[in-house]
């Protein structure tokens, strides 16, 4: 025999075995799994979303018959009993008129009853109109299928035309496809600032 095929017949049983040490080591010497790892939440987390069901992130849209979008959304919503509605935190509103124009709605809480039609929204309510108007209340209801809703407390305002101050409010449409209203009512106090001239 040759010792070009004495050197093939050596390799043929060398490499296997090489290969099998070289594979029993990396077994052998490799660390062991870790099983202590940490998910993205924490246990707080975890805790409070075991305790009780909710949606992360809801959004809830529509369009009136005018072609206005209307969207409410939240960090958190929680389902509500057979009387309740569903509860949200950080509930915000967006109004985008056919127009272009945008109202804004956040608030701390809210709820939608998409089987009335209406949204509510609670606590440190902040409405900001297109025309530059930033209105804040304790409590807001606001129709889901058309532009309109209502302030049942007190609404304290600023804006171009000054600080405003009234018992109450509501908005919409005086007519069918009429221009969307701001109507303040309830012993209204209003201080003008006029503007400024420009120099």
């Amino acid at each position: 025999m040759d010792s070009y095929s004495r050197m093939v017949q050596f390799l043929k049983v060398l490499l296997p075995l090489a290969a099998i040490v070289l594979l029993s080591t990396v077994f052998l010497l490799s660390r062991g799994i870790e099983t202590d790892v940490t998910g993205p939440f924490s246990e707080r987390d975890m805790d409070d979303r075991l305790k009780g069901q909710q949606i992360t992130r809801p959004v809830y849209t529509g369009t009136t018959r005018k072609g206005d979008e209307i969207q409410v959304s939240a960090s958190i919503a929680r389902p509500g009993g057979a009387q309740a509605p569903t509860e949200a935190s950080d509930f915000k509103g967006t109004i985008r008129f056919q127009n272009g124009r945008v109202m804004t709605l956040d608030s701390d809480l809210g709820s939608v009853r998409p089987d009335r039609g209406m949204a509510t929204f609670t606590g440190n309510v902040v409405m900001t109109t297109a025309d530059g108007m930033r209105l804040t209340t304790d409590v807001l209801n606001t129709a889901l299928d058309e532009i309109k809703g209502d302030a049942p407390g007190t609404v304290h305002g600023t804006g171009p035309i000054g600080e405003l101050t009234a018992g109450a409010m509501r908005f919409g449409a005086e007519k069918e496809d009429g221009p969307v209203h701001i109507l303040f009512t309830d012993g209204v106090k209003l201080i003008y600032h006029p503007e400024k001239p420009e120099r």
